[in-house]
C-alpha cells in the first residue's frame, strides 16, 4: 500500500491513530504512526525485523478515525509477507493448529462439510443461494473445553433460512476463506483458497452468497475483489439478509423475553464492513429484549483482543476483560455477537473469573426465541 506525500505529511503531525489503538494503550512503545515513520527511514530494514509488525490487531479503529484515511491495517499487511521471508514470524495461537488446517485445505484435501447440514435441515446441490460455512466446524471440535458448541450457530443459520423457505447450497468443496493466511502475510495460501472458493461457488450456479462469519464476508468484499477482480455473484452477511427478509416472512418470535442484552460489534462486520444497524434491528424483533449499549459501541467498539489466531497475549486479555466489564456495567445478562471468534475469545476470557454473563451467537439467540 503506497501512501501519498499529503498523507505522510499529515500523519507525522498527528497522533489520532496511536490514541485510538487498543494495543498502544497496553503495549509500551507500540504506535501505528511511529511504524509508518520507521518505514520512511528504512523501508526494507528495521520494521521487517520488528515484532511490532505482528502486534497490530487489524481492528481498524485507527484507520476509521484517521483524518487522511490511511488504512493502517492494509499498510502493515504489505510488510508481513516480506517479514516472513526475513524469518520474522508471528507467534501462533493454539500451537498453530488453525493455520495448519488452513494450509491443508489449500492442498485440495477431501472434506465432509455437509454432514452436519443434512442433519440440521435441507440443503441443495445447485440453486440461487450459497451458504458459506467457513471454519466454524473446526472451532466446534477445538473449543469444547470452553463448553462451546460452535457448529450450533451454523445449524441455526440453516434452520432459520429453511424456515424462510430457502434451501441453500452447501458444498464439500468450499474451503477456508483465507482470512488468517491473508492477515498473517501468507499470500500464496490465501490466493489458492480464494481461487478455489470462487470456482466452487460459480460451479453451483449461485447468485447470492450468504455468510455467517464476518471474516469470510469481509474477505470476499475486500481482499477477493482487490486481488482477483469483481465477483461473479452477490455477497451478503446473514445479519443484513435477515434484517431485510425476516420482517416479511412467516417467522414469528415469542413474547416474554426479559433478558437485558448488549451487542459486541465485530471489527470485520462493523468498522471494516460498515454493518451496525442490521444486528440491532434483529435483536429488536424479539419482544421484550432490552438492548443496552456498552460504553464503546458501533465504530468505537473494542476488539475482542486477537485476530488471525496469532499474538494472543496479556494485552489481549486486558481488552477482553475491559469488554466484559463494560457489558456488566450496563446490567447486561447476555452479550450477543455475530462473530464466532468474538464468542470464543470472550468466553475464554470469562473462564475462571466471577463474570456472570452469557456470550451467544446472534442467530442462535433469534432461533431460541422463535414462537
Amino acid at each position: 500500500m503506497q501512501l501519498s506525500k499529503q498523507q505522510i505529511d499529515y500523519c507525522m503531525e498527528c497522533g489520532v491513530c496511536t490514541g485510538s489503538c487498543p494495543v498502544a494503550m497496553e503495549l509500551d512503545g507500540f504506535s501505528p504512526r511511529q511504524m509508518i515513520k520507521r518505514t520512511l527511514g528504512e523501508p526494507e530494514g528495521d520494521i521487517l525485523q520488528s515484532k511490532d509488525i505482528w502486534a497490530c490487531l487489524s481492528c481498524s479503529r485507527c484507520s476509521d478515525r484517521c483524518p487522511v484515511e490511511i488504512d493502517f491495517p492494509a499498510f502493515i499487511r504489505t510488510y508481513r509477507n516480506k517479514a516472513r521471508q526475513e524469518d520474522n514470524l508471528p507467534k501462533l495461537s493454539h500451537h498453530g493448529m488453525f493455520h495448519t488446517i488452513t494450509s491443508i485445505q489449500a492442498t485440495g484435501v477431501q472434506q465432509d462439510r455437509i454432514g452436519w447440514a443434512k442433519e440440521a435441515g435441507k440443503i441443495a446441490e445447485k440453486g440461487d443461494y450459497f451458504y458459506f460455512t467457513g471454519c466454524v466446524a473446526f472451532y466446534d471440535i477445538a473449543f469444547q473445553y470452553l463448553d462451546l458448541h460452535m457448529i450450533e450457530s451454523a445449524k441455526n443459520n440453516l434452520m432459520l433460512l429453511n424456515k424462510m423457505g430457502i434451501e441453500p447450497v452447501i458444498s464439500n468443496d468450499e474451503c477456508c476463506c483465507g482470512h488468517d493466511a491473508f492477515w498473517s502475510g501468507d499470500d500464496d495460501t490465501f490466493l489458492t483458497l480464494a481461487k478455489k472458493n470462487i470456482e466452487t461457488i460459480v460451479a453451483t450456479g449461485a447468485k447470492t452468497v450468504i455468510f455467517g462469519c464476518p471474516e469470510g464476508y469481509s474477505m470476499f468484499r475486500e481482499a477477493y475483489t482487490q486481488q482477483l477482480g469483481p465477483l461473479p455473484f452477490e455477497i451478503i452477511h446473514i445479519t443484513e439478509f435477515l434484517a431485510k427478509e425476516l420482517p416479511n416472512s412467516d417467522v414469528c418470535f415469542k413474547n416474554g423475553s426479559s433478558a437485558k442484552v448488549t451487542f459486541q460489534d465485530p471489527c470485520r462486520l462493523g468498522r471494516r464492513s460498515g454493518i451496525y444497524d442490521a444486528p440491532r434491528d434483529l435483536i429488536s424483533l424479539v419482544p421484550g429484549s432490552e438492548l443496552a449499549e456498552m460504553e464503546h459501541n458501533r465504530e468505537n467498539a473494542v476488539c475482542c483482543g486477537t485476530t488471525a489466531w496469532m499474538e494472543c497475549s496479556t494485552c489481549s486479555k486486558v481488552m477482553q476483560m475491559q469488554r466484559l466489564k463494560e457489558a456488566e456495567a450496563v446490567g447486561a445478562q447476555v452479550m450477543i455477537t455475530a462473530c464466532p471468534k468474538c464468542q470464543i475469545h470472550l468466553t475464554c476470557a470469562k473462564k475462571n473469573t466471577d463474570h456472570n454473563i452469557d456470550i451467544i451467537d446472534l442467530v442462535s439467540y433469534l432461533v431460541a426465541n422463535i414462537e
